[in-house]
């Protein structure tokens, strides 16, 4: 209400209530309106308008707006109104949000459940005094013991007796001092069977910070053990003879070795290799050489003190370890005794035959002071041994060493082949799969055509490279040639197939190996993938992280990585964990023995397998020459077949014709 031209004031109901009962109705507005007129911004602070009500001692106010005009009046009345409308609203809020996370809560908790349920990992829930409240259906399933026959019972139901006080107290000192413990721990199932398995407990408390639960996830690993543990003897020991392998007779050698040093006494290495054993293998069959291999063993441990060390290097070859020795004599009486056992007639399913040995002789510290060298010099000495006569032993001399004029020929006819490529050739042997029969890939293998002795294979030429000191240009040369090769099937085959090379030791650890690949990749126009390549274990086992890193470039290239002759006494569960591998090559000694119905191989044959699926590894069943052999790899779901029964390693030529398909109709032979 407009008051004067300066002045408004507010005119409310019970004014006019008032003025009318005491005053003449003609009495002008202005005089019983209220004034000052008192105003707050529409913009301020409800907060604001109610401390200036309380100041000023009025019931209402003037709103106005930015241009000072009165858009409203706002008193007590239309405060408390409006709180309470936003209140209400406040409140249904709150309770809607209450309704939604308690809605979200329940559907947590029957996911928790649901997760419990169907979880693989036992679980068991315990008050603080260790009575069991809890258990999931993995847990009756690994131990055999129902909810109900456990839920008020403690964990030492479980207990196998394997575990003393002081275990249990180291573990309850944990829970107490980092509230978790895990390790692995022996139990016993229901049905009295022992397993391991490994358990994690957490300590659950309340607000109060008072432990109110412990909670145990476990999983029985019994079966993974059994699996390491098979690949562990296979790193240490001949799964043949059950004999100390090169591994384990070379680090018992360097301790001998120092024991020697430290008492300023000899030892003596004594090289074993069984004189015409190929001819019983070609003859009588592999299963009647295993045979053989296992009576040698026996005969020659037979003949030795307990402290030496009798071990299997492979194949018919043996090694024996003399510590303590105080004369000459003591050994070469030993290898009197070697001699004549392994010369003792044999008899093998009524077949009687007789079998000889070579032995080679070296002495520490009169021919060798290290662990390489002595078994050189006693392979040299063994060498000498068969080449004078057979069935005999051989000291260790110096000049043994000098090459005769045919090595030396050799080595020279091979220095001139890898130079200029004549006479070298690549040959390939297909892989298949073992569930389509489908062709996979193939491994290339060097072949030696000698102008005089005709074709040298790939296990001739390989140590005489060796040897030589010829194996990392060979393996450039080979390189090269398949490369080539290669890139002349790319243009003319519809569908590439992939390769693998054989990598030596010292080709491996070339600095520019990786570099040397990438280029001749792109020389030929080759895609990724097309080549990889094989190393033995030895290889990689030596300097493992240096290893890793070289392979992981390999691996950057497109190329599979595989770890050849798989078993045969290097391998290690934490490098093929660590190494970027992609295959396992089974060593084809196992192979070969699986249709002789052999136990022994065929649980190996299952462990890597097993280990290899765990891993994620491929698996290639390596040397399968019978049906036989074939059949028994059908129970071990194996990934890859290569051997003579299935592809031979053939001419680049001929595995073109017979295995590629060529865009043109033909595939021609890079020269």
């Amino acid at each position: 209400m407009k008051c004067s031209e300066q002045e408004l004031g507010i005119l409310t109901e019970r004014d006019m209530v008032r003025f009318v009962a005491h005053h003449p109705g003609n009495t002008p507005i202005t005089e019983l309106a209220s004034r000052p007129l008192l105003t707050v911004h529409q913009n301020e602070p409800l907060i604001t308008a109610r401390d200036r009500l309380l100041e000023q001692r009025v019931r209402h106010l003037a709103v106005l707006d930015e241009g000072k005009n009165v858009v409203g009046l706002i008193g007590f009345r239309d405060m408390l109104a409006g709180a309470e409308q936003h209140y209400m609203q406040d409140l249904r809020d709150a309770l809607e949000e209450r309704d939604r996370a308690l809605a979200r809560s329940h559907e947590h908790l029957q996911l928790a459940e649901r997760v419990i349920e169907s979880s693989l990992e036992g679980i068991i829930v315990t008050d603080p005094s260790n009575r069991i409240e809890f258990v999931n259906p993995a847990f009756t399933h690994m131990t055999g013991y129902a909810a109900e026959e456990v839920i008020g019972k403690t964990p030492e139901i479980l207990s196998s007796g394997r575990h003393d006080a002081a275990y249990y107290r180291q573990m309850w000192e944990a829970l107490k001092n980092h509230g978790y413990w895990r390790g692995e721990i022996w139990n016993r199932r229901k049905s009295g069977e022992l397993y391991l398995e490994l358990l994690t407990i957490t300590a659950i408390t309340g607000e109060n910070g008072e432990v109110t639960h412990y909670a145990a996830l476990f999983n029985d690993i019994t079966h993974i053990r059994e699996n390491e543990e098979r690949i562990r003897r296979l790193a240490y020991y001949d799964p043949l003879t059950a004999l100390p392998n090169r591994r384990l007779l070379e680090d018992r050698l360097q301790l001998a070795i120092r024991h020697a040093h430290r008492n300023k006494s000899r030892l003596a290495v004594v090289f074993v290799d069984l004189d015409h054993f190929k001819q019983i293998n070609d003859t009588m069959g592999h299963a009647v050489g295993d045979e053989v291999l296992v009576m040698v063993a026996d005969r020659l441990q037979s003949r030795l003190r307990e402290d030496d060390t009798l071990a299997r290097l492979g194949g018919d070859e043996f090694l024996v370890l003399l510590p303590d020795l105080e004369e000459v004599e003591e050994v070469t009486r030993v290898a009197r005794r070697l001699v004549d056992a392994v010369s003792e007639p044999c008899i093998i399913d009524g077949n009687e035959f007789s079998i000889g040995c070579s032995l080679g002789i070296s002495l520490y510290p009169d021919d060798a002071t290290n662990a390489e060298a002595l078994i050189h010099d006693a392979d040299v000495a063994m060498y000498r041994a068969k080449q004078e006569g057979r069935n005999a032993y051989r000291l260790y001399r110096t000049e043994m060493n000098i090459q005769d004029d045919r090595q030396r020929a050799l080595e020279a006819a091979l220095r001139d082949a890898v130079e200029s490529g004549e006479g070298l050739e690549v040959h390939f042997q297909p892989l298949f799969e073992q569930e389509s029969g489908a062709l996979h890939s193939a491994e290339v293998l060097m072949c030696w055509h000698h102008p005089v002795l005709g074709i040298i294979p790939p296990g001739e030429v390989i140590p005489l490279a060796e040897r030589a000191g010829l194996i990392v240009a060979l393996g450039d040369r080979m390189m090269r040639m398949v490369f080539a090769q290669l890139g002349e099937w790319c243009r003319a085959s519809a569908e590439p197939v992939p390769v693998s090379i054989n990598l030596s030791p010292r080709q491996f650890w070339q600095q520019d190996l990786t570099s040397k690949i990438a280029a001749m990749l792109a020389e030929h126009d080759l895609p990724l993938g097309l080549v990889g390549f094989e190393l033995s274990e030895s290889t990689l086992l030596d300097k493992p992280l240096q290893a890793a890193a070289v392979l992981q470039q390999l691996r950057d290239l497109g190329g599979e990585i595989t770890i050849d002759d798989f078993g045969t006494g290097y391998a290690s569960l934490s490098y093929l964990e660590e190494l970027p591998v992609t295959t396992l090559k089974i060593d084809r000694r196992f192979i070969q023995r699986l249709d002789g119905g052999q136990r022994g191989s065929a649980a190996i044959v299952a462990a890597v397998c097993g280990l290899a699926r765990e891993l994620g590894l491929r698996v290639v069943a390596v040397g399968v020459e019978t049906e036989a052999q074939q059949d028994a790899l059908l129970r071990h779901n194996m990934d890859l077949i290569q051997g003579f029964l299935t592809g031979r390693p053939v001419s680049a030529q001929r595995f073109a014709s017979r295995y590629l398909v060529s865009r043109q109709g033909e595939v021609t032979e890079k020269a």
